[in-house]
């Protein structure tokens, strides 16, 4: 007679349990079941040890078990703190791609899907460019590429980005570059990622043609035993991202200029439909001639440094990067901030100018690196 009880308590229990389980597959909870392996078996123990404990205590009462939450989406990218990251793309490396920006070379292709844009003063008064792609997987061609100027590269390892240029100087750049190891691709030695734009060729002249092919990114490091997995590290979020756009605690800024010389400049307008600023050079829209799109920024950083010449043959100039003043614009708004790079493979930081974390809109950012901050950067 025990034996027949004991029988007949166990088939209860495992009818009991069993019900309970299927009521976990149902509705919302088995969509999230099916996206997330993982949250099957978790909640099928967390079931189990509550029909256990109901047991033990005698209450044949269920309750609803809460949502369990789910790990990080893999697709978020780093840079913009969008979930814009392709699987094939979803922890490797970001790519930093030198561009030529002298009105010559004007317009380029391929930078308006930069997440990141650095814009930097080089010799005689003009700027180059640095386009940062967060997916190597989502990068197209991208022209013209330029040469190497040994500030970009430490910009870069910011990030543990993978360096793209055609050629450097032959001084400070090149001690830089096999000083601090950078993993680089370099269009005078790979030809399986670089070509000339024959087309553009047609208009241009020759150095101003060399373009990058991006769909080959992943096969080009795998081809040059460069590491393609973001480093440990390294992947995170560049900033603290808000959840909804918010205008900071500052002034109007709807419309300005950062100057990096009489000739070269950089204006922004506040386009308050989309919540980002349009970007202009030297006085025209800045354009991508492959998407016919005007380049745009939800965040702008205009950051102060010191420059100096450290070769009269050629105008080679040195940039403070270690850090100093500067703002953050965005949604209409300015304020002021302090950056800082620690060394060579630090973090670039930005923080209120009172020391305290800054939160950043979500979308693509823009970095301008100039002197005299009280003298050029004007907002009209």
């Amino acid at each position: 007679m025990k034996d027949c009880k004991s029988k007949i308590l166990q088939i209860i229990l495992c009818a009991a349990l069993s019900i309970s389980m299927a009521g976990c597959g149902s509705g919302v909870g088995s969509s999230k079941a099916a996206e997330a392996g993982t949250t099957t078996s978790i909640t099928t123990t967390t079931t189990a040890a509550k029909q256990e404990d109901a047991t033990s205590s005698s209450t044949s009462t269920t309750e609803d078990i809460p949502d369990i939450p789910q790990e990080p989406l893999l697709n978020l990218n780093n840079l913009t703190g969008e979930y814009t990251m392709s699987d094939e793309g979803a922890g490797k490396r970001p790519v930093a791609i030198m561009i030529n920006n002298i009105r010559k070379a004007l317009p380029q292709y391929g930078i308006s899907d930069a997440d990141l844009l650095y814009e930097c003063p080089v010799e005689g008064g003009i700027t180059r460019l640095m386009a940062i792609y967060g997916d190597p997987a989502k990068i197209p061609d991208v022209c013209s590429i330029r040469s190497c100027r040994y500030y970009y590269p430490i910009f870069a390892l910011s990030y543990d980005a993978v360096y793209v240029h055609w050629g450097k100087d032959e001084t400070i750049a090149k001690d830089t570059l096999s000083r601090l190891d950078v993993d680089r691709l370099d269009g005078y030695s790979n030809q399986f990622i670089f070509a000339r734009d024959e087309e553009r060729h047609k208009n241009y002249s020759s150095e101003h043609c060399g373009y990058y092919k991006g769909a080959l990114t992943l096969d080009a490091l795998e081809r040059s035993g460069i590491r393609s997995d973001i480093l440990a590290e390294k992947n995170k979020p560049i900033f603290t991202f808000s959840d909804e756009p918010a205008a900071p605690s500052g002034s109007d800024c709807k419309d300005f200029t950062v100057y990096f010389s009489d000739s070269y400049y950089s204006g922004f307008t506040f386009d308050s439909a989309n919540g980002v600023y349009l970007k202009q050079h030297s006085g025209k829209p800045h354009m991508d001639s492959h998407t016919n799109k005007q380049l745009s920024f939800t965040n702008v950083f205009v950051l102060e440094t010191e420059t100096s010449v450290i070769n009269r043959n050629n105008g080679l100039i040195s940039l403070e990067w270690t850090g100093g003043d500067g703002y953050y614009v965005s949604m209409g708004k300015a304020v002021p901030v302090k950056w800082s790079k620690a060394d060579e493979f630090s973090d670039l930081v930005i923080t209120n100018a009172d020391g305290t974390p800054l939160t950043v809109n979500t979308g693509k950012s823009y970095f301008g690196f100039t002197n005299k901050l009280g003298k050029n950067f004007k907002v009209k």
